[in-house]
């Protein structure tokens, strides 16, 4: 049984300012990555971690790092998410494993805990990739995996470039990314999904990660009267888009549950209602936690765009915008999350994180695990987005325990 725990209020005050900022008239919230909602949120968790005796430093993708403790040799603890937001999102979804990271260095430098190893508090710019593309793009940097200068020049939803906007809040850090080598990382996060609580459990374990692909898929076939055209005369986009839509939902469901789809967006031009559609653009995501499913529901994907072409007289372009392997996370790590649980009187289970995370761009450079509390209905990116309080500060306990043993765990050399 753990003999220290956080402070459950001031995790709980914190995560209610920060989702509090952001919000529009409506009480909408909405922090895109570099914008001025964005540097708002930035500067309430730099302000906090200086209050807390850390020291803020930032690298030139805007990533936000509070450090505390030294030790030479001694490769850093590193816990971490984001705080950017979707549009119109719910208030946890990043933001509580980043509290939750500074509060449990908070507790353990209040308790008189000296680690001989660094403790690392990150918050990752872009995580959610609304703004700019793509998601995952300041730990993705960060762990060497997407060049700096592309993401520094990438262009947003409005048309600015995110090194500017970076610039324009005060975010344009100095530090070279990479220039701290996590020895392990740690990420607390709401689930985002049904499983725990239809399971009635508390604490998720996750050992993997699904591997994700998004494309997009332009069509191109011929606007016309909507009166005058016969239907087996029309080369029409819009049927073709919701061909593509039938065909993935059932492609998922033959391999449910290790596989889902979804078309998240769709266009159709000229959008009117008396006109056949020319054009329809559409952006499709699909997930699987093994690579050889998502591979062939790949290729099956492309086959079926390719009949398309040949029976309809599309023209039809597809465009991959991510993709990324399943992970594997650390086995040591994960155990000591259940051991955690177990100690604190938590059920827990083993599970895959369907959703994508930075700890999905830490785990080849360094020991990874995620711990995940229970969402209300499973709802999230949503304003409904809700866990209740106890769950919080369960899952921060249980941060701060497997905190607390890795401190003793890693070698000097980092590496679980």
């Amino acid at each position: 049984m753990s003999t220290i725990s956080i402070d459950g209020d001031r995790l709980l005050g914190r995560i209610r300012t920060l989702g509090g900022i952001g919000r529009d008239e409506a009480g909408r919230l909405t922090r895109l990555a570099a914008t001025d909602a964005d540097k708002l949120g930035r500067d309430a968790f730099v302000a906090w971690s200086r209050d807390a005796g850390l020291d803020v430093r930032i690298d030139r993708i805007g990533n936000l790092f509070a450090i505390w403790g030294g030790g030479q040799g001694h490769a850093p603890l590193m816990i971490g998410s984001h705080i950017d937001t979707v549009i119109d999102a719910g208030m946890f979804d990043g933001c509580y494993g980043v509290l939750a990271g500074l509060e449990v260095v908070q507790t353990l430098a209040e308790t008189g805990v000296s680690p001989d190893r660094p403790i690392v508090v990150a918050a990752f710019t872009n995580e959610e990739g609304v703004r700019f593309s793509p998601d995952m793009m300041g730990s993705a940097v960060f762990a060497g995996s997407h060049p700096l200068e592309a993401a520094l020049a990438s262009e947003g939803t409005d048309g600015a470039l995110l090194g500017a906007e970076l610039r324009r809040i005060g975010y344009a850090g100095d530090e070279e990314p990479g220039f701290l080598k996590p020895g392990a990382y740690l990420e607390l996060h709401i689930e985002q999904g049904p499983i725990l609580e239809h399971e009635g459990v508390g604490i998720g374990a996750v050992d993997s990660l699904q591997g994700i692909s998004w494309q997009r898929i332009a069509i191109v076939g011929e606007a016309n009267h909507a009166g005058t055209t016969p239907m087996t005369m029309r080369r029409d986009a819009g049927h073709a888009a919701a061909r593509v839509i039938d065909f993935l939902r059932r492609s998922a469901l033959e391999r449910a549950p290790r596989l889902v789809a979804t078309v998240g967006s769709l266009g159709l031009w000229p959008n009117a209602i008396n006109v056949v559609p020319g054009e329809a653009v559409l952006t499709v995501d699909m997930r699987s936690p093994d690579a050889d499913i998502l591979a062939a529901a790949e290729a099956r994907f492309a086959a079926f765009l390719q009949e398309m072409r040949s029976e309809g007289g599309f023209s039809i372009t597809q465009t991959r915008l991510v993709r990324t392997e399943p992970v594997q996370f650390d086995g040591r790590i994960v155990r000591l999350v259940e051991t955690a649980a177990a100690g604190r009187g938590l059920t827990v289970r083993r599970m895959t994180s369907g959703a994508g995370h930075d700890a999905q761009m830490l785990a080849p450079i360094a020991p990874t695990a995620m711990i995940f509390v229970p969402s209300a209905g499973g709802i999230s990116h949503n304003p409904r987005e809700h866990t209740a309080d106890d769950p919080l500060i369960a899952g921060a306990n249980v941060l701060l325990d497997v905190v607390r043993d890795l401190i003793a765990a890693l070698p000097s050399g980092g590496g679980a």
